[in-house]
C-alpha cells in the first residue's frame, strides 16, 4: 500500500480535530441513549422517527420519512410498526394511490414526544453546560464553515 503524504502543515492538526469531534459525538450519543432508555424506556431511533413525524405534523410517505432520518425503509419501517402497536403513530393508505402509505404521530404520539423532547432538551443542555453563549456562537460558525467545504 502506497503511503499518502500530504505537504499541509495543519493535516494532523484536522485529523486530531476530526477524532475529537467524533469522540465528542459518540459520546453525547451514546449518553442519550442511555438517557433515553432508563428514563423514558424508549430508544434514539424511536425518538427520532417521532421527532421528524412531529415537525411535520402532517402524514408523510415511508420513502420522506427514511429520507429525512437518512435510514432504510425497512428500518424506519421496523420503529413505525413498534410505534404503531402502541398507539402513537398511524398509517394510512393514500386515497389515490393505494400502494402508498403516510404516517403520522397520533395524539397520544404527539404528547409523549412534547415530553420526550422537553426532557432530551433539558439533557442535552445539560451535557453541553460548561460551553458559554460565546462558545456556543464560535462552535456554530465553525461547524457552518465545515459544512460548506465539506463534499
Amino acid at each position: 500500500m502506497a503511503e499518502t503524504r500530504t505537504d499541509d502543515p495543519l493535516s494532523k492538526r484536522r485529523l486530531t480535530m476530526w477524532i475529537r469531534l467524533l469522540g465528542a459525538t459518540r459520546g453525547a450519543e451514546s449518553h442519550l441513549r442511555e438517557f433515553l432508555r432508563t428514563e423514558h424506556g424508549t430508544t434514539l431511533p424511536r425518538f427520532d422517527v417521532m421527532a421528524a413525524l412531529y415537525r411535520r405534523r402532517e402524514p408523510v410517505t415511508m420513502t420522506e420519512l427514511s429520507r429525512f432520518l437518512l435510514v432504510s425503509n425497512g428500518n424506519a419501517t421496523a420503529v413505525v410498526d413498534r410505534l404503531e402497536r402502541e398507539g402513537l403513530a398511524r398509517r394510512v393508505r393514500s386515497k389515490t394511490d393505494r400502494r402508498t402509505v403516510h404516517v403520522a404521530l397520533t395524539a397520544a404520539g404527539t404528547s409523549r414526544f412534547a415530553t420526550l423532547a422537553a426532557d432530551h432538551e433539558r439533557e442535552v443542555n445539560q451535557l453541553f453546560a460548561g460551553l458559554t453563549e460565546d462558545d456556543l456562537d464560535t462552535l456554530r460558525d465553525i461547524l457552518k464553515r465545515i459544512g460548506k467545504t465539506a463534499p
